[in-house]
Formats: structure tokens, C-alpha cells, sequence
């Protein structure tokens, strides 16, 4: 048996199952909407700008997201997952090696006996005795066909991917906060635009009044512009609505109470930086949840070689020994020793089909994470693609636009000076005001819509992770204090901004 036992064992480390490699997608070459001009940054550019978000250059932005990152309750929640994953691998790593247990044991017992008595009279007597055990007992499975190694590897891909969950949770919620205050302060910038059309059409108003009673003006014109005074005045307090909800949702981000968090009106005045884009394959390296969704495939594939090693024997190793004696002095004496020692070679014959449908079920569930990893990859450069073209189109709006509020108050000026002279009624004052208001309620908007979106593709490029950052884990809720260091690029006539590029541009 001895023998049979160091055969078998010699043929460990035999790993059934396929091999894992990395399921195939097909990058482009180039991003559609990549701007004209730019290049992947070189060493020469490299420069360490902290965490993405420094990029916008705004205090209170980063003051807020460094409480995010210490309060947020969505990255507690998947910190504490990571931390989960990290202890599963430990616990499958105890497989490799032998399990010992130390057992004692005192009982004391009664034992009846029948049988004749003399004179043919039948009778029983009884037999009251002790009985002590302490044994130390070990098993050990060697694992023959690899099953503890393919299940090390699962949990270890498993924590990996946890790690990259995490990863994604942090930037997810980072980018929810920067748009949102961007969304803020694009309010703010409305909020005094609106203040200020308020006072301006409060001045039409008294101008109109004094024009009615000089006999120059209708009574119908003083209704209009009092009429669109008071529709400002309300849409003013409608904008204060919308404010109030987004101060609230960045007070949750942060893992604050919405009673106590509160945010000065500061009007967004700032420009989105120019962020490259790099090479279009290093974003299956840049993007937490590609990264994630790779890892889950990498567990499902060894998930196979574990269904696979049920088709084989398992060998168990085992000893035992101890004292066992009736008299509780005489435990621990030589007569009352006892050992045993053996190999055990166990095999199913016949499941019905168990094994088969489990081998197929693991299979099955490695294809789905590979068609869900690749769904990420498409979806990753779909994001990124809508990113560019974002801030593309709307850089080109914003400048129409402005050129349309340049126009639009020259219009007003001259209506309003046509009015005074009485040239012209007062209907094309409120046409001229009203066109006035709305373009430059549309320039603001477009302002905020585009910081946003530059705050999506810095999301969509991954920002400044990368999947060397999985090992690095350590499961706290805070990220990083230094951060990801941030290379730059240089594009045609412009400064070298904060960019996003590929690990391989740095070397």
C-alpha cells in the first residue's frame, strides 16, 4: 500500500484543466475622434501631477474628493469586499498543507451481563468501568491533480478582480462627484445670470412705468414687463431647486448629513484641460472595470481544472496516535500506547452524470465571463469615443454660442435704445431681451456640459489607474495618498497638459 501510495504521489503537481490565456479583443489603432495633432507623451514630457482630478487646478474640488475617499460608504462597502477576497485566497492556500488535531477523552460506563444462576435460575451482573483516550491525529491530500492549486489561482484572480471592483468604485464615485460640482457651479454661474437679468428687467420695468406715465407707453406694456420680470424672478428660484439637489448629492458622495453640508455659490468660470488620449490598446490596461471583468475570467477558467480533478482518485494520508487506558495513571505509560498509519486512495465509479454536468457548467460559466469581458472592452472604447466627441462638438458650439451672445446683446442695445427714442414698441424690446437671456443661458449650460464631459473621458480613459495597482491593494478606504502620477502631452501651440497615456510611453 506504501508503495501504491509514493507512485500515486510522484505524479503531483499534474494540474488538469486548461491553461489560462488572456481571451482575444480587437483594439483599433487610433481613437475615430482622437484630436488632431496630439502624440502619445514621451519620457521627456513625463511629469508627476498627483491624482486626475489636480488636473482642474481646483482647491475646493480636491478638498472634497479627499473626504470622499476617506467617508465614501459605496468604497467602504467594496473595500471591504477586497478584503474578503484577500482572505478567501488565504483560506484555499491552507489546503497545501497537513491539518492536525489534538482530542481527549474521559468516560465511565456500565456494563450488564445475562446468563444462568445456580440451580438453573437465570440472573445479570453488572461491570461499571473508566475509560481515557488523548490522541493527535493528522491527514494531509496531496494535491495530486492540481484542485488546491486551481482553486489558489481562482481566489487569487478573485481578489485581483476585487481589487480592480474597488479600483472602479473609487474612480466611479470620484468622477460622480467632480461632474456633479461642476454641475454646481455651472448652476451657480446660471443663478447670477439670472440675478442679474432680474435687476435688468427691473430696470425695463421702471423704465416702462416712467414711459406710461409720460403718456408714451401702453398699459399693456407695463403688464409685459412686468410679466417677464416675475417669470425671471421664478425661474431664479427654480434654479435654486436644482442647486439645492446637487449640493445634497455631494454631501452624500462625501458621507456627510445633506443638513449640515453646504456649498458657497462660486460661478464656473474654468476652461477643461487638454487631456491626450493615448493608444487606444492601452486601455485594457487603464480601466479598472475591464481589468475587473478579465480577472473574473481568469478565475472561471481554473474554476475548469477544479470540475476536471473529480474525474481522478484522491489520496489522503493520515496518522493517529496516542494513549488510551482504563486507569487514568496509567494513561501516559508505554502499554497504553497506540498508533496507526496508512495512506487512503478513494475513487468514484459512477455519479450519474455529476462530474460531466459540473465540468460543463464550469466551462459554460468561462465563456460568459469572456463575452462579459469583451462586452467591457466595447463598451470601454464606445465611452471613449463619446467622451471625444463630447468635448469636440462642444468645443465648437461654445464658440458659436458666444458669438451668438455677442450678437444678441448688441441686438438688445439697440432695441432698447429704439424704444427710448420711440421708434420702435416695446414687444421688440421682450423679443430682444428674451433672445439676450436665452443665449446666454445656453453659454452657460454648454460650459457646464463641457467640464463635465471632460470629467468623462478623464472616467473614460481609466484615470490615473493602471492594473500594476491590483497587487498594490491593501483594502483601506482612502486611496492612495500620493496617488497616480499623471504624464503629460504636448499638443500643436498649446502647453503640456495632464494626459492619460500608456505605461509602455514612459519607458
Amino acid at each position: 500500500m506504501l508503495a501504491v501510495a509514493a507512485a500515486v504521489v510522484s505524479a503531483a503537481g499534474c494540474a488538469v484543466g486548461p491553461d489560462y490565456h488572456r481571451p482575444g479583443t480587437s483594439a483599433p489603432a487610433t481613437y475615430k475622434e482622437t484630436p488632431a495633432g496630439w502624440k502619445v507623451a514621451e519620457p521627456a514630457d513625463r511629469a508627476d501631477r498627483g491624482p486626475w482630478w489636480s488636473i482642474y487646478d481646483d482647491a475646493r474640488l480636491t478638498a472634497l474628493i479627499e473626504q470622499l475617499n476617506a467617508n465614501n460608504q459605496t468604497i467602504a462597502q467594496y473595500a471591504a469586499a477586497y478584503r474578503q477576497a484577500r482572505a478567501l485566497v488565504g483560506e484555499a492556500r491552507a489546503a497545501y498543507f497537513p491539518t492536525l488535531g489534538l482530542s481527549a477523552s474521559a468516560s465511565r460506563s456500565e456494563q450488564r451481563f445475562s446468563g444462568g444462576g445456580a440451580g438453573g435460575t437465570t440472573g445479570s451482573s453488572a461491570r461499571i468501568g473508566n475509560a481515557f483516550d488523548t490522541s493527535l491525529d493528522a491527514s494531509w491530500e496531496p494535491d495530486l491533480w492540481g484542485k488546491v492549486s486551481r482553486t489558489v489561482a481562482a481566489q487569487r484572480a478573485g481578489q485581483q478582480g476585487a481589487a480592480a471592483d474597488l479600483a472602479n468604485a473609487r474612480l466611479s464615485a470620484q468622477a460622480t462627484l467632480a461632474q456633479t460640482y461642476f454641475q454646481l457651479r455651472a448652476l451657480d454661474a446660471t443663478q447670477k445670470l439670472l440675478d442679474d437679468t432680474v435687476a435688468a428687467y427691473a430696470q425695463s420695468l421702471k423704465l416702462t412705468q416712467n414711459q406710461y406715465a409720460q403718456g408714451v407707453a401702453a398699459r399693456s406694456d407695463v403688464i409685459q414687463a412686468q410679466t417677464q420680470l416675475q417669470s425671471a424672478q421664478a425661474a431664479a428660484l427654480d434654479n435654486g431647486v436644482v442647486r439645492a439637489q446637487d449640493e445634497h448629492a455631494i454631501a452624500v458622495l462625501v458621507g456627510q448629513s445633506a443638513s449640515t453640508f453646504s456649498l458657497p455659490p462660486i460661478p464656473l468660470d474654468a476652461e477643461p484641460p487638454s487631456v491626450p488620449v493615448g493608444v487606444p490598446s492601452v486601455l485594457l490596461e487603464r480601466r479598472p472595470d475591464i481589468a475587473a471583468a478579465e480577472r473574473r475570467a481568469a478565475a472561471a477558467n481554473e474554476e475548469i481544472g477544479v470540475a476536471m480533478s473529480a474525474y481522478f482518485p484522491s489520496l489522503t494520508l493520515s496518522a493517529q496516535g496516542g494513549f488510551q487506558s482504563s486507569v487514568l495513571s496509567q494513561l501516559f505509560t508505554l502499554p497504553s500506547r497506540f498508533w496507526t498509519v496508512g495512506p487512503q486512495l478513494a475513487a468514484t465509479l459512477f455519479d450519474g452524470g455529476l462530474r460531466r454536468a459540473q465540468t460543463q457548467a464550469a466551462r459554460a460559466a468561462y465563456d460568459e465571463q469572456v463575452a462579459v469581458y469583451r462586452q467591457a472592452v466595447l463598451g470601454a472604447f464606445q465611452e471613449v469615443e463619446d467622451a471625444l466627441a463630447s468635448q469636440r462638438i462642444l468645443a465648437r458650439e461654445i464658440v458659436v454660442q458666444r458669438q451668438a451672445v455677442d450678437s444678441a446683446r448688441q441686438a438688445l442695445a439697440i432695441v432698447t435704445n429704439e424704444y427710448k427714442a420711440g421708434t420702435v414698441g416695446y414687444v421688440n424690446v421682450l423679443t430682444a431681451q428674451t433672445t439676450a437671456f436665452s443665449a446666454e443661458q445656453k453659454l452657460a449650460s454648454l460650459s457646464g456640459q463641457r467640464m463635465v464631459s471632460s470629467v468623462g473621458l478623464v472616467k473614460a480613459l481609466g484615470g490615473g489607474w493602471s492594473v500594476g495597482q491590483m497587487d498594490r491593494e491593501d483594502g483601506s478606504v482612502a486611496a492612495p495618498a500620493a496617488g497616480a502620477p499623471m504624464p503629460v502631452a504636448a499638443g500643436p501651440g498649446q502647453a503640456r497638459q495632464a494626459a492619460l497615456t500608456s505605461p509602455a510611453a514612459r519607458e
